[in-house]
Protein backbone atom coordinates (compact mmCIF):
# COMPACT_ATOMS: atom_id res chain seq x y z
CA UNK A 1 0.00 0.00 0.00
CA UNK A 2 1.69 3.71 -1.33
CA UNK A 3 1.92 6.19 0.40
CA UNK A 4 -1.67 8.76 -0.79
CA UNK A 5 -1.88 12.71 -0.28
CA UNK A 6 -3.98 12.28 2.94
CA UNK A 7 -0.43 10.60 4.28
CA UNK A 8 0.98 14.07 5.10
CA UNK A 9 2.85 13.65 8.11
CA UNK A 10 4.57 10.29 6.02
CA UNK A 11 4.94 11.94 3.02
CA UNK A 12 6.80 14.51 5.11
CA UNK A 13 9.28 12.16 6.53
CA UNK A 14 10.02 11.00 3.26
CA UNK A 15 11.17 14.61 2.03
CA UNK A 16 12.79 14.95 4.89
CA UNK A 17 15.15 11.76 4.23
CA UNK A 18 15.01 12.26 0.72
CA UNK A 19 16.23 16.41 1.07
CA UNK A 20 17.53 16.93 4.58
CA UNK A 21 18.84 19.80 3.54
CA UNK A 22 16.48 21.46 2.16
CA UNK A 23 14.04 24.63 4.51
CA UNK A 24 10.42 23.53 3.92
CA UNK A 25 9.41 26.73 4.35
CA UNK A 26 11.43 27.98 1.27
CA UNK A 27 9.68 25.50 -0.80
CA UNK A 28 7.02 26.41 -3.85
CA UNK A 29 4.03 24.18 -3.97
CA UNK A 30 4.74 23.39 -7.43
CA UNK A 31 8.28 21.88 -6.26
CA UNK A 32 6.65 20.40 -3.55
CA UNK A 33 3.95 18.75 -5.66
CA UNK A 34 6.62 17.00 -7.95
CA UNK A 35 8.82 15.49 -4.95
CA UNK A 36 5.61 14.08 -3.47
CA UNK A 37 5.02 12.50 -6.69
CA UNK A 38 8.40 11.54 -7.55
CA UNK A 39 8.55 9.45 -3.92
CA UNK A 40 9.11 5.58 -4.59
CA UNK A 41 5.96 5.18 -2.04
CA UNK A 42 3.69 7.15 -3.39
CA UNK A 43 0.83 5.81 -5.25
CA UNK A 44 -2.03 8.57 -5.30
CA UNK A 45 -3.72 10.21 -8.45
CA UNK A 46 -1.46 13.51 -9.20
CA UNK A 47 -4.90 15.51 -9.59
CA UNK A 48 -5.90 15.17 -6.07
CA UNK A 49 -3.63 17.12 -4.65
CA UNK A 50 -4.93 21.27 -3.70
CA UNK A 51 -2.96 23.75 -1.92
CA UNK A 52 -4.45 22.82 1.77
CA UNK A 53 -3.26 19.48 1.27
CA UNK A 54 0.16 20.58 -0.05
CA UNK A 55 0.32 23.17 2.87
CA UNK A 56 -0.48 20.27 5.37
CA UNK A 57 2.59 18.25 3.88
CA UNK A 58 4.59 21.67 4.41
CA UNK A 59 3.15 22.10 7.64
CA UNK A 60 4.40 18.15 8.48
CA UNK A 61 7.90 18.61 7.10
CA UNK A 62 8.53 21.96 8.86
CA UNK A 63 7.56 20.40 12.53
CA UNK A 64 9.70 17.43 11.28
CA UNK A 65 12.85 19.96 11.04
CA UNK A 66 11.87 21.16 14.52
Amino acid sequence: MGLKWIDSLDIAIELDDQHPDVDPVQLRFTELRDWVMQLDDFDDDPDHSGEKILEAIQMAWIEEKV
